[in-house]
């Protein structure tokens, strides 16, 4: 049996054609690392490379209020807290292109309108699947679930491990970022704000 390590698996960009210029940029920054991009191993490295992060920033080619337009009203008279907890995510920050790799929570209290839950969720990854800082990704989704399902509140809260933390500078693995960002009742009612925090875990 053959094993083959490292090969592309079948993404939507696993057959995209990279311009040249594009690979010369990376051939420039391995070249300036210190390998050679000629050598055997890096040969295709840098179409991979490109195809890579044209996936890791899908969420440009993306609107994420997109994913909150059909909304649901038939919810049986439910006006109580909806929670979608500890969403898995990767983004990758926008000073150093590190990995950002955490989890998230969702909520929001309904106002007549509800949304499929995996709604929540995309709207997450496609703010995430951009360059990104933790403190903008975690406004910009509570934002926009504000401004779109018009809740009477929203509450997001993140929690991630920065690459440029834990894989250079300071060199310090396991320490966990966590940024938050309440809108409406979770806000301005210090009961809702501890129910909803509290049934997040923290």
């Amino acid at each position: 049996m053959t094993c083959r390590l490292h090969e592309d698996t079948e993404t939507p960009s696993a057959h995209l054609a990279v311009p040249d210029d594009v690979q010369d940029a990376i051939r420039t920054l391995i070249r300036w690392a210190g390998d050679d991009p000629q050598r055997e191993g890096l040969a295709d490295t840098p179409a991979r490379v490109a195809r890579a992060w044209k996936e890791y920033c899908s969420g440009y080619d993306e609107v994420p209020a997109l994913h909150l337009s059909r909304t649901f009203e038939e919810v049986g008279g439910y006006e109580e807290l909806v929670l979608l907890k500890d969403i898995p995510f990767q983004s990758h920050c926008e000073h150093h292109m590190a990995p950002i790799t955490g989890k998230a929570s969702i909520a929001y209290l309904p106002n007549r309108r509800v949304v499929g839950i995996s709604k929540l969720a995309r709207v997450l990854h496609a703010f995430a699947r951009q360059l990104q800082i933790q403190e903008r990704l975690t406004a910009e989704v509570a934002e926009c679930i504000w401004e779109h399902l018009q809740p009477q509140g929203v509450a997001v809260v993140i929690e991630a491990q920065h690459g440029c933390m834990t894989g250079r500078g300071v060199l310090t693995p396991g320490v966990r970022m966590v940024t938050s960002r309440l809108l409406g009742c979770f806000l301005e009612d210090d009961r809702s704000r501890k129910e909803v925090m509290s049934l997040m875990g923290y």
